[in-house]
């Protein structure tokens, strides 16, 4: 998990260097819309009971967030759609989805899901060999929807609670569950990585696993439309962390 977050942040801090768009502090700083307090927001209580006790740190990680897209994802993620043709962001798009499948899997069998598990397993079988390795999803095609499962689910299946609001630093909205979850989900994918090292033969495997991680991480962002300050609303933190438990909240009831 560690060398996963590392190789992520010195890979997008040497893009930060190359496409040359690094400002001074008090420039960037200068060009934040304010961030408003939970007073002047008061009258809408929908919004400000979602349980946040570390506010502060969560609205300074947020205009972190707002640097880093602005200043270092977006040009990267914009050089990518610029460059690479849309079918080929496709193939990139539908390969991680597929590795993805195996985090789906096992946190499916973790909640004794019988039947997404079967799927979830079918649809990386299917995607791997008929689909080329993932370039391709005729898994969909076969009528077997693309299920997403995590380890946030599983900690929540076992009856663990939510806990706190966290923004994290680029992953953005998430709570400390999530955090853990996430945590756990990565930890699992290096260790079974680390197990197969699919790259041991090519004497590059750590440049490689470094490349391999930057393209998801900006694949990733590629297809996330959210844009921050697009919204025009004058109180974005609190709609997004509203959003975000709301959304959190509808996706657990299926």
């Amino acid at each position: 998990m560690f060398r996963y977050l590392i190789h992520l942040f010195i890979t997008l801090g040497l893009a930060l260097y190359l496409t040359g768009c690094a400002a001074s502090n008090a420039h960037i700083t200068a060009e934040i819309p304010p961030m408003h307090t939970v007073s002047e927001f008061s009258d809408d209580e929908s919004v400000s009971h979602t349980h946040d006790p570390w506010e502060g740190f969560n609205k300074g990680m947020y205009k972190f967030n707002y640097q880093f897209d602005r200043f270092v994802f977006l040009p990267v993620v914009d050089g990518y759609e610029t460059v690479t043709p849309g079918f080929v962001q496709t193939g990139v798009s539908n390969f991680f989805a597929n590795i993805r499948e195996i985090r789906t899997l096992y946190n499916s069998i973790l909640q004794a899901k019988g039947k997404e598990s079967l799927v979830t397993l079918g649809r990386f079988l299917a995607n791997s060999t008929i689909g080329i390795g993932g370039l391709f999803d005729p898994a969909t095609s076969f009528g077997w929807r693309q299920q997403h499962e995590d380890f946030d689910r599983t900690l929540e299946t076992w009856g663990v609670g939510t806990g706190p609001y966290l923004v994290l630093p680029v992953l953005g909205p998430s709570t400390a569950r999530n955090a853990s979850g996430l945590a756990v989900d990565g930890a699992v994918r290096w260790a079974v990585v680390s197990s197969i090292d699919p790259f041991g033969e090519t004497g590059a495997s750590s440049e490689i696993e470094m490349g391999a991680t930057t393209l998801e991480a900006v694949d990733l962002r590629h297809r996330e439309k959210f844009r921050y300050y697009e919204s025009d609303y004058p109180f974005e933190y609190y709609m997004v962390r509203y959003i975000f438990s709301e959304r959190r909240e509808l996706t657990t009831i299926r």
